[in-house]
């Protein structure tokens, strides 16, 4: 059997079919593999297809793109893209490569459980990955997919000799805050929603919902802003009351992405240059420690530039309590970094936005109960609807797939085990699985293209994998640089690689056999950031 017949004979499924599936099917399908992507919803593009109206990119559409697939020149003019032209994009790629045949939509995989090969307490226990070190093993195990399909009760039991989970980590299980007894959803008068059910609504639904009532919103990250502005915009017009946004801890908010007019926050954070300033890089030697330490004062002020820049740039932000607590370069290594909803202060100060700082809430008959702290006291904030906009569970919602309670505390994320996967993919004593998105980066799409690339080598033969002790000292070593930058274990989700984003694309690419510096000229290779283009050749 040539490779291209075996390949083929391989049962592979994709659970997913939003960017990270996308991705993991084309190159998959690239390397000769048939796999099956299995979809819950109607339609591809994960967390895209439920957004609010209004939501755009957080990331510039030069690197919110895959490596070989360029956005159309008409959405390529524009900074950040709306999301209906972000789930167009994707659509147009699943055409373009093949992938859209292979999906199978509907279906809703409720269950898996690993057979065959041994038992779960043997399988832990190897010295090499799947037994020998490759992706399918050296023997007969085998993933048992349950599938449901939609408008049936029914369930249908699939077999494959791998799988690849991309269920994201911005959809499926909402965060909700644990409030104080008796002070939850329970004891308000109203309606309480998450904001995954407002934006599921759709835009006539949602107006009708709010027009004319009190809304509070509950948040601080990017869906807050941009659910607020929806909440605001129906009564606005028509003399309605205001929007109240309650925020416990503010993050920067940009409202574009360059400083000094050429000079954009991937150079000053995210360069080669910018990453020898990051301390405690996995692998990295006693010299390299040496020099980031050095190098420590020059990052400090870079980041006191940032926020100086932006803070002034957004005089609002100092008049409202909304500076941030935590440094600039806290905010991009651990993916706190967010776009401005478009004219959010000047809703503000036209009055259909009210900004409430609080360290705690909770419920009351009438509303929300805010504690601002410093012994200010409490002081209700009168509601209708209160909309929790306080992000995903998507560590949750990936343990939930494994039948294997072994397994399922395995994958646990939180403070102490922030980024429990080899290469943010495999998990050392889980055989023949691979994860793609739940680690995430600066530009989310195309760092979820190289793991797919990375996973499409390994079921092809050309990624060698290490022993399973010296994976584990990679995983404690990204744990541990996840711990101290404050993007491991963040409400629940995976860690955030973006001011390593390229040291880790170095660990890829020498793991698939090529060179790890891909630009021309040294200036190039140590003052640009890296994009998708510079990954293009890598098939």
């Amino acid at each position: 059997m040539d490779a291209a017949a075996a390949a083929a004979a391989k049962r592979v499924a994709i659970v997913g079919a939003g960017v990270s599936g996308l991705a993991a099917c084309k190159h998959l399908l690239a390397r000769g593999f048939l796999p099956v992507v299995f979809e819950a919803g109607d339609g591809l593009g994960g967390a895209w297809r439920h957004a609010l109206p209004s939501t755009r990119l957080q990331t510039p559409a030069s690197s919110y793109r895959f490596s070989d697939f360029p956005w159309p020149p008409a959405v390529a003019e524009e900074v950040f893209p709306r999301h209906d032209q972000v789930v167009a994009y994707l659509a147009a790629y699943a055409r373009r490569f093949g992938v859209l045949e292979h999906v199978r939509f509907g279906c809703e995989v409720i269950a898996a459980e690993y057979a065959g090969a041994a038992a779960e307490e043997q399988v832990a226990a190897w010295d090499r990955w799947a037994g020998n070190g490759e992706a399918f093993g050296d023997g007969p195990g085998e993933w048992v997919l349950t599938v449901q399909h939609r408008g049936s009760e029914a369930t249908q039991v699939y077999r494959f000799d791998f799988m690849i989970l991309c269920t994201g980590m911005y959809s499926g299980v909402p965060n909700i805050p644990t409030f104080p007894a008796n002070q939850g959803p329970e004891a308000f008068r109203g309606k309480v929603l998450h904001s995954t059910e407002y934006a599921a609504m759709g835009g006539a639904a949602a107006a009708e919902l709010i027009r004319g009532k009190r809304v509070a919103v509950v948040g601080s990250g990017k869906s807050a802003y941009d659910t607020v502005a929806e909440c605001a915009d129906p009564n606005a017009g028509a003399g309605g009351p205001p929007c109240t946004m309650v925020c416990r801890s503010p993050r920067w908010m940009v409202n574009g992405g360059f400083v000094w007019g050429g000079v954009s926050i991937g150079q000053l954070f995210m360069s080669r240059l910018a990453e020898l300033m990051v301390p405690h890089k996995p692998g990295e030697g006693i010299a390299l420690r040496l020099l980031a330490t050095l190098l420590s004062p020059l990052r400090w002020a870079i980041t006191r530039v940032a926020e100086e820049y932006y803070t002034a740039r957004i005089p609002m932000m100092r008049e409202h309590g909304m500076v941030p607590r935590r440094s600039f370069a806290w905010a991009v290594s651990a993916c706190r970094l967010g776009v401005l909803t478009e004219r959010f202060y000047d809703r503000v100060a036209e009055g259909s936005i009210v900004i409430e700082r609080a360290r705690s809430v909770a419920f009351c008959s009438d509303g929300l109960v805010l504690d601002a702290g410093g012994g200010a006291g409490e002081r209700v904030v009168e509601a209708d609807v209160v909309v929790l906009a306080t992000g995903f569970r998507g560590a949750d919602k990936l343990r939930g797939i494994f039948a294997s309670p072994r397994f399922r505390s395995m994958v646990a994320v939180g403070p102490d085990n922030p980024a429990p996967l080899y290469r943010q993919c495999l998990h050392p004593r889980i055989p023949q699985v691979a994860v793609i998105g739940y680690s995430d980066s600066g530009s989310s799409m195309y760092h979820y293209e190289m793991v797919a690339k990375w996973v499409a080598h390994l079921l092809d033969g050309a990624v060698r994998l290490p022993a399973v002790a010296q994976m584990e000292r990679s995983v404690a070593e990204w744990g541990e640089y996840a711990r101290t930058h404050g993007g491991g274990g963040r409400d629940g989700e995976g860690p955030c690689v973006s001011a390593a984003c390229t040291w880790f694309n170095d660990e890829l690419c020498r793991d698939m056999g090529y060179n790890p510096r891909r630009k021309k000229g040294i200036l190039a290779e140590w003052l640009e950031p890296y994009g998708p283009a510079d990954y293009a050749s890598i098939r």
